[in-house]
């Protein structure tokens, strides 16, 4: 491996940006990410999954919501059983028959949470905010006093009135929570927004806190960033972004993000990243787009002449970082755009050689048969070159 792996502005290290020492990722694809409609995975997608977030050194796996059904419990309790190293919580309402499911499953922790919105109060929960905060330490006390990891999520809390936010989250810490979470339920909220968010909660808090962001205005990722340089030093992500609606914080994005652009390595075992794409593309039956940051097909694939060239002698002219890092291959495409070089260049990959004569009518033929819409496979660019001989 070259010892330049990655090259990016230098106008990035112009900044002052204070990290937290320690930042906790938890990932929520095995339960947030399987309430995308139409998601729904077997017991071994989701052991083939948590083993490879597990191989990817995952902080802690949110591995499902065991009161939902029989097969929920028992795919949780089975994760919960291979002995990973990562932490597996559950998911629980502040109801305490939520938190004995996920006690049978063997769960190290849970998220439990409750709507603190106004909106969410009065149109999905119909009760008052006082019952909101007995609820709440009530499903706290009790997990605690079984010995539970126990983070509380305020489920809309991006929309939740400020005063009424800083009282539960310090009725859950005076409860010995260990961590609360901001849930961006509708991703409503602006980088900006998080950052005042957060910077308030840790001036009226001593407890770590999470974020948990949903992406209705692709905006993820950077409220997650954006939301632990403010103090908060826990983020949710799911694998490729999936989740309900618009998806969640996407894990390959924001670790590379972290690593590449702002010089902060958690550690992960990056090389993984495709991998794991792959898995739950395949288990999820959904498919990333092409041009998705870091897992899309075409993030390392070149076609236009000019970058191919610069590509062929320093790829990081046109590349951020080698697709190595995150277990990707760089392609280089023939088709309308591609000039003599990138021919030579899959004439040597394909152990073929020809005069320069020849190399110029295949160069024509290659942008004549893709501009007739026609996909330029090996098997089609040797007839090509045949055909020019």
């Amino acid at each position: 491996m070259r010892l330049l792996q990655y090259y990016t502005s230098h106008y990035n290290k112009e900044t002052e940006l204070n990290f937290p020492d320690d930042i906790t990722i938890y990932d929520t694809t095995l339960r947030d990410g399987e309430q995308t409609p139409g998601v729904c995975f077997s017991l071994e997608e989701k052991l083939k999954i948590a083993r490879k977030l597990d191989q990817f050194k995952i902080d802690q796996i949110e591995a499902g919501f065991p009161i939902v059904s029989t097969k929920e419990r028992e795919s949780v309790k089975a994760i919960a059983s291979e002995g990973l190293d990562a932490e597996i919580l559950a998911l629980t309402r502040t109801k305490t028959e939520d938190i004995d499911a996920a006690l049978d499953c063997d769960a190290d922790g849970i998220i439990t949470f409750i709507g603190t919105s106004d909106i969410h109060l009065d149109h999905k929960m119909h009760i008052g905010r006082q019952d909101a905060m007995n609820l709440s330490q009530k499903a706290i006390d009790y997990a605690k006093d079984h010995g539970l990891f126990v983070a509380f999520s305020a489920e809309d809390a991006t929309r939740t009135d400020i005063d009424f936010l800083k009282r539960i989250y310090s009725q859950a810490e005076e409860c010995k929570a260990d961590r609360v979470h901001i849930a961006d339920t509708t991703g409503a909220i602006t980088p900006q927004g998080i950052e005042f968010l957060v910077k308030e909660l840790v001036n009226n808090l001593n407890i770590d806190i999470a974020l948990h962001c949903h992406n209705d205005f692709g905006l993820a990722v950077i409220n997650s960033i954006t939301g632990i340089l403010a103090g908060a030093n826990g983020i949710s992500t799911t694998v490729n972004g999936i989740g309900e609606r618009a998806g969640n914080a996407s894990l390959e994005e924001l670790i590379m993000a972290l690593k590449i652009l702002y010089g902060k390595d958690l550690g992960f075992k990056t090389k993984y990243i495709k991998e794991l794409s792959d898995i739950v593309c395949e288990a999820s039956g959904l498919d990333v787009p092409y041009n998705k940051p870091v897992v899309g097909n075409n993030v390392f694939r070149h076609e236009s002449g000019i970058h191919v060239d610069a590509v062929i002698e320093e790829p990081l002219c046109y590349e951020p970082y080698l697709p190595e890092l995150v277990g990707q291959k760089r392609q280089l495409v023939l088709g309308k755009h591609s000039g003599c070089r990138a021919v030579k260049a899959k004439l040597n990959e394909c152990e073929l050689d020809v005069s320069d004569d020849t190399l110029i009518k295949i160069v024509k033929k290659v942008k004549q048969t893709r501009e007739e819409g026609k996909y330029i496979n090996d098997e089609v660019f040797k007839k090509i070159v045949k055909s020019c001989k």
